[in-house]
């Protein structure tokens, strides 16, 4: 489990195909404190660490991942979100996000409103019916408020602040996001079809 609060940008340093996709993640935590078989959040996704070094480590990427994610447009030198896996005691800053991403959605609009970068974004239209008003999504690992919702678009505010610490600041219109809905809504979801 996370809570969408990044905690390090990520550099992919290495993409091998071998059956399933390896990468190689350059990192600035304390991989000390890191065990093997850990899960930290990438870009949203949930991986496990299958070996690593002073400031990396690795991550295998089956299939099914890259099919659902944006993992199939990483590239070496990229930028991504990480953030570790949340341990009991922790604060819950974000929203509980199961690092499941559920599809992606593309980015179709930008716009600067003061400070803040106003980002519309379009889901596809089986999640579309998750995403509500003042609700939380995950996207690229970031718990967001949604500010509004049109159909299959939704928006989203950026403040300064997190286009800093994340890689929101190299966002731009057609970029494709992994989104994970909110799990309580997945459930109210699900209640509601079986009434």
């Amino acid at each position: 489990m996370f809570t969408g609060i990044v905690t390090d940008i990520g550099e992919i340093r290495q993409l091998e195909k071998r059956g399933d996709l390896r990468a190689r993640i350059g990192t600035s935590y304390d991989m000390d404190g890191v065990d093997l078989g850990a899960s930290i959040a990438c870009n949203g996704v949930c991986l496990t660490v299958i070996e690593k070094g002073a400031d990396w480590f690795d991550v295998n990427i089956s299939a099914e991942s890259v099919s659902k994610t944006n993992i199939g447009g990483w590239k070496e030198g990229g930028r991504i979100n990480l953030e570790r896996a949340l341990k009991v005691g922790d604060e819950l800053g974000g929203h509980i996000v199961s690092g499941h991403v559920d599809g992606t959605a593309e980015i179709v609009a930008m716009a600067d409103e003061g400070d803040s970068t106003r980002v519309t974004f379009r889901a596809p239209r089986d999640l579309a019916r998750f995403i509500a008003p003042k609700g939380s999504v995950a996207l690229n690992g970031t718990s967001l408020t949604v500010n509004e919702v049109n159909g299959a678009d939704f928006g989203v505010n950026f403040i300064p602040h997190t286009k800093e610490v994340t890689t929101w600041g190299d966002a731009a219109v057609g970029d494709l996001i992994n989104l994970e809905i909110d799990t309580l809504a997945r459930y109210v979801a699900r209640l509601a079809e079986t009434v």
